[in-house]
């Protein structure tokens, strides 16, 4: 039935519809693409000497990395393994601090302290990371902070779900301390 309504149209009605059609697929392309660049992370890694290196994010900061002296570096920077365990802390950090904002809780601190366990074997991947958050504030609820690092863990963390998603067991505890 759709042919034979296209088949009726005059064939400059057949190529505005195309034309139709191609606009809405360039802008449907354009979207995709659009999305894919905001979906992007990148950095850039510049060795410098022995083991350091300055490692620039795509948002222009940047941070140096270096490794300890029995390796060829000279202590000037953390090292790679925890910068990758500092970036998991802040990234659930971040989220906690997003869902108590949103919760309207009155937050004054909020620290993570990380403990790593890496395999004995190269690669010396983590094998175990537990995450302790003291969190400062007003009147803090209980169940709130629970929550909070909760759906830190089990929704929101993308650094630690893609750790665990790798093999990492990771485990959470919290206190909170009245302001």
């Amino acid at each position: 039935e759709a042919l034979r309504r296209d088949s009726e149209k005059s064939p400059l009605e057949k190529l505005l519809r195309r034309g139709a059609q191609a606009k809405k697929c360039y802008a449907a392309r354009l979207t995709f693409r659009r999305l894919d660049e905001e979906s992007r992370v990148k950095a850039r890694v510049k060795w410098t000497e022995g083991r350091q290196f300055v490692a620039e994010s795509g948002s222009g900061h940047s941070v140096v990395i270096d490794g300890p002296p029995d390796h060829g570096g000279r202590n000037t920077g953390p090292r790679p393994m925890e910068m990758l365990l500092m970036g998991m802390g802040s990234c659930t950090a971040f989220d906690i601090l997003n869902i108590l904002d949103k919760a309207r809780a009155d937050v004054t601190d909020c620290v993570a302290e990380l403990d790593a366990e890496r395999a004995d074997e190269v690669p010396a991947v983590f094998t175990k990371i537990h995450v302790h958050f003291v969190v400062t504030g007003h009147a803090l609820k209980e169940k709130q902070v629970q929550r909070a690092v909760e759906l830190s863990a089990e929704k929101y963390c993308s650094a630690s779900i893609m750790l665990v998603n790798g093999g990492v067991e990771i485990t959470h505890s919290f206190e909170i301390i009245e302001a």
